[in-house]
């Protein structure tokens, strides 16, 4: 009779277990499909950061130092690494006596010039002027020559005339002397006009001459000037060569972009770097945010602002408050490099996922690359 009662009481007991976990897992159901009903959750998100960089020298070269360590804490503006900058100091160098030497030369045909160009254009306008002058007089002389002349014969021929007239003895002797007078007269100033004449020709052609040296000076300032522009332009060449060579030298140093911490060193001194090869990865380990990648089937209630939950098995016993900070406009697949080809017709629907941001409100112990759990609120 006591095993019976026995038997009875442990199927009750049994019973009633049976019936507990049922509730409970309807329990835990409900619960489980309401929390999924009221939040957007996923596994595929992922800490990351904003300002991950990897840094490399801008010139090609002989690394001779790498300054820090994997994991090592830098400052914005801290030396990094350096590239020996023999080769590049030494053009340099050269480069800049190369430029002194032209400054040099511009300097003296810059003096050439400028004996040569003050004095210039009053020559020129002195011998001009001269030579008009000239012509000008002797154009009026040549009448005065040519009056001066047919005077001089009239009164040649009033001169035998009254010679003829004084044999005759029809004029007296002082009439004869007094027109051979003006004859001797007239024939002496004809002949002054034409010495007169010959020493204006002399004056042009003296002007001419220095006319003609006026123009072969400007002719030589011409030249000058364009030796000048010239050199000008060819050191103004090796100044931007100079300015060239004074950015590769400041390539041969590397300096961190910001604040943050070495996470990858590539390379180790001495070695041959390449332009633009990684050096360094460098993160800032403050500028951390969570992306998720959302199936569209989760994305409906999910916008911008609302909160979220975030979880990480490297850090399980802490959770993380953060909200959307942004939605993108596109699926994730949109942009990749082997879009979907249905042209055929043949078509098979794929869940499409897209990226949603979170702003992290506290980063505390996360490290960008850690995969997380997320749980959006939907309003």
């Amino acid at each position: 009779m006591g095993k019976l009662k026995g038997a009875i009481m442990r199927k009750k007991i049994g019973t009633l277990i049976i019936f507990g976990l049922i509730a409970l897992f309807l329990y835990q159901g409900i619960r489980y499909f309401y929390y999924h009903s009221q939040n957007a959750v996923t596994d595929a998100a992922f800490i990351k950061s904003d300002r991950l960089a990897t840094l490399s020298f801008n010139i090609s070269g002989n690394i001779i130092s790498l300054l820090k360590k994997e994991n090592e804490t830098v400052k914005k503006g801290e030396l990094l690494g350096i590239i020996d900058p023999i080769d590049l100091t030494t053009a340099k160098e050269e480069l800049n006596h190369r430029i002194q030497s032209m400054d040099a030369q511009i300097q003296t045909l810059v003096l050439q010039r400028n004996r040569l160009s003050p004095t210039l254009n009053l020559q020129t306008s002195i011998a001009a002027k001269e030579m008009e002058s000239a012509d000008s007089e002797t154009t009026a002389l040549k009448h005065q020559i040519k009056a001066a002349q047919e005077r001089a014969k009239k009164l040649s021929l009033d001169e035998k005339r009254y010679a003829a007239m004084l044999e005759s003895r029809l004029i007296a002797v002082s009439d004869y002397e007094a027109i051979h007078l003006q004859s001797v007269i007239a024939q002496q100033e004809s002949a002054s006009l034409e010495a007169k004449l010959s020493s204006l020709r002399a004056t042009h052609s003296k002007a001419k001459n220095a006319l003609s040296l006026s123009s072969l000076n400007e002719k030589q300032t011409s030249e000058l000037d364009q030796q000048i522009l010239s050199m000008s332009g060819q050191k103004k060449a090796l100044e931007s060569s100079l300015k060239d060579l004074e950015n590769k030298v400041g390539y041969t140093r590397l300096y961190a972009p910001f604040d943050g911490v070495i996470a990858k060193k590539f390379v180790n001194a001495p070695s041959i770097s390449k332009q633009g090869s990684p050096i360094y990865a460098l993160t800032d380990p403050r500028a951390l945010y969570v992306e998720v990648l959302l199936s569209e089937k989760e994305l409906h209630g999910v916008k911008v602002g609302n909160k979220a939950v975030v979880r990480t098995e490297g850090v399980p016993d802490t959770q993380y408050d953060a909200r959307v900070e942004s939605i993108s406009a596109t699926s994730a697949s949109t942009f990749s490099l082997v879009p979907r080809d249905i042209a055929s017709g043949e078509f098979t629907k794929l869940d499409q996922r897209f990226i949603i941001r979170l702003t992290l409100e506290n980063i505390h112990d996360l490290r960008a690359g850690m995969g997380a759990s997320v749980a959006i609120a939907r309003d």
